[in-house]
């Protein structure tokens, strides 16, 4: 590949930058399936708790252990860690 054929998709502009972030994408691709899988999991289960909690009267969300979520999230992410969680967790809320 000349530097004129160089993929622009990637800004690089070597041969080898190109290879190197053409395969750093291909594992991000690979990662984000992964992590979509998990977060589709973790939507299944706590649809079970959810139900297992209104079918026993109590209330579909409970709040406090949100808290703890957010808290877990934050302290391994930083401030951005709390606005991931709280994208979860709007995700895994009400599928009941």
């Amino acid at each position: 590949m000349t530097a004129m054929s160089l993929p622009t998709d990637t800004g690089a502009r070597t041969d080898e930058a190109a290879d190197l972030i053409s395969g750093a994408r291909e594992r991000i691709d690979a990662l984000d399936d992964r992590i979509i899988g998990l977060i589709q999991e973790r939507m299944a289960v706590s649809a079970v708790i959810q139900e297992a909690r209104v079918t026993s009267g109590g209330r579909r969300v409970n709040l406090s252990r949100e808290m703890e979520v957010l808290g877990h999230y934050r302290d391994a992410l930083g401030k951005p860690g709390t606005a991931l969680a709280m994208t979860m967790l709007e995700l895994c809320r009400g599928r009941i």
